[in-house]
């Protein structure tokens, strides 16, 4: 099935998909923030999915890497480790392990985070959570 991004990421190989995809989980796993922030295309479009005021398509580097930081300030979301990197010839996954804390109440959550390249730079991430409701109640 082919959709209006997969045809967008024309210079898409699975070679470029997995080394942009690995470098970025590489850069996570250090704490880089600088290096995780130059893989980010200047047009990186953010999907968050949810019930929650932070669900929503965020397009552009800046509103995305907004909502990250805003994820970030209300979960206390701390990596626990990467479980797997998958790549294919039109998209790349990180599944991840992350622990939210907040008012007392902490959990660990796998999240599947599919990224879709452009020009050797994470170009869409679509961010599917092990249990929606349990984010949700984090973001609430």
């Amino acid at each position: 099935m082919q959709d209006s991004t997969a045809t967008d990421e024309n210079s898409s190989t699975a070679g470029t998909v997995g080394r942009a995809v690995s470098r970025y989980a590489t850069a996570w796993i250090a704490g880089d923030r600088q290096a995780m922030l130059a893989c980010y295309h200047h047009d990186f479009t953010l999907h968050y999915f949810g019930r929650n005021p932070l669900a929503g398509v965020h397009a552009g580097k800046p509103a995305a890497l907004a909502i990250l930081t805003e994820v970030t300030r209300r979960t206390n979301r701390r990596l626990i480790g990467i479980v797997d990197v998958m790549t294919g010839p039109e998209r790349g996954a990180i599944l991840v392990r992350e622990s939210f804390a907040r008012d007392g109440e902490t959990a660990e959550v796998e999240r599947l985070l599919v990224y879709s390249v452009r020009d050797g730079l994470l170009h869409h991430c679509w961010v599917y959570d092990q249990d929606q409701a349990l984010v949700d109640s984090f973001l609430a």
